[in-house]
């Protein structure tokens, strides 16, 4: 099976299409949004969204789901605030400390899901509501130290006049797309999201893929947590609320089916780009947060109605 087909890519560029035309209709109604300083820290501020969204593609290629990133988020992010406060010191072991952490919890939500037959929302939201009370539990749900100032040069740093958070999102892009497109892991991902019973006929290890899956998914958002710590300068509990909900959304937006075994990653990041040029430009008309969470679903909904009648065509 190739996992890279026209529809799903002419369904990235839709979406790529569809937010310059957001842009350029919100330049129309508001003359001071859309200039490149802004679009540049709007794309950004959407780095750790593509990161996370592309762990959440590979579970939701698989036909499940992964409800626990906003909580691991910001744990991890709350990790390494607390452990470093604002020094470099301890960056050595607290960045991969972080990142060990949120694998082995991503690891209990594969092997629930692969070995116990949990499915994959209540897997999730029972690892996601655990932690949750945990963090919550040693904290008072109080927000935790500050960033070192190594992290902190990754936001504001340039180099040959590009921004560091640029060259990032293009490495990891690269190297999401390989995992994903080029690779015998990333075609078993696929046919196994597509078809179960065909890829055990021939002899795929389902339950290691699951399991894998959803440790990759767990190690993503430590990546994605150090980004916004340093955007948020702090960690906290509360931090990585309602992202999961944001990540499906990229995802889904982007064209990969919730049923499984259709999607891409540059369908994700086109997502995630547009729903943080949404976010600008709904923040700058001072839009409620609950009317924004309304507009997400909303967003959802819709880009499933379509799938589904693209599918029927």
């Amino acid at each position: 099976m190739k996992p890279a087909r026209s529809p799903e890519l002419r369904t990235a560029l839709l979406v790529f299409v569809a937010t310059v035309l957001l842009v350029l209709v919100s330049k129309a109604l508001n003359h001071s949004f859309g200039s490149f300083s802004q679009l540049s820290v709007i794309l950004s501020t959407s780095e750790f969204l593509v990161i996370v969204a592309f762990g959440q593609g590979l579970t939701i290629l698989l036909g499940g789901i992964d409800l626990s990133v906003g909580i691991l988020i910001a744990v991890s992010g709350l990790f390494v605030t607390a452990a470093t406060n604002g020094v470099n010191g301890p960056l050595w072991w607290a960045v991969p400390a972080a990142l060990l952490l949120t694998t082995l919890i991503g690891a209990a939500n594969g092997l629930g899901i692969a070995f116990l037959k949990i499915p994959p929302f209540i897997m999730t939201l029972a690892v996601s509501t655990i932690v949750f009370g945990v963090a919550l539990g040693l904290t008072s749900g109080q927000p935790q130290g500050t960033v070192a100032p190594a992290l902190q040069t990754l936001a504001t740093g340039k180099v040959a006049g590009l921004p560091y958070t640029v060259l990032i999102i293009a490495v990891f892009f690269v190297l999401a797309a390989t995992l994903q497109g080029r690779t015998g892991f990333g075609r078993r991902v696929y046919l196994l999201g597509s078809n179960p019973l065909a890829a055990r006929l021939s002899g795929i290890r389902v339950d290691f893929t699951k399991t894998v899956v959803f440790v990759l998914s767990g190690a993503l958002t430590a990546l994605a947590a150090y980004i916004q710590a340093i955007q948020l300068n702090q960690g906290a509990p509360n931090d990585g609320m309602a992202y999961e909900l944001n990540a499906i959304a990229a995802v889904v937006i982007g064209g990969t089916s919730l049923q499984g075994g259709i999607g891409g990653i540059a369908g994700s990041i086109a997502g995630a780009w547009m729903l943080g040029m949404i976010d600008n430009v709904l923040n700058l008309n001072n839009v409620p947060s609950d009317v924004q969470l309304l507009i997400k679903g909303g967003l959802i909904v819709a880009a499933v109605a379509l799938q589904r009648l693209q599918r029927r065509t």
